[in-house]
């Protein structure tokens, strides 16, 4: 599987479990885009584990890279 299409579909998973985690409503290109952000986010944080331990550590690192960008998001959007 190419590595966009699978930074993609994890990325769509993540960020909806990260807009769950983070109480946000959002439509769903916006859940998608912060998901694959995110996803992208966690992918360059957790290169070394991802070689290591494959599409597992992906996850978690989308998942991460989103409620990351989530909670940069909500903080700066207030202001």
């Amino acid at each position: 599987m190419p590595m966009i299409l699978l930074i993609v579909i994890i990325g769509a998973a993540a960020g909806f479990l990260a807009t769950r985690f983070m109480r946000v409503q959002a439509d769903v290109p916006t859940t998608i885009a912060i998901g694959v952000v995110g996803a992208v986010v966690g992918w360059l944080i957790l290169r070394v584990l991802v070689a290591v331990t494959g599409a597992v550590a992906m996850f978690v690192g989308a998942i991460l890279g989103a409620v990351l960008l989530l909670w940069l998001w909500q903080r700066y959007k207030q202001r």
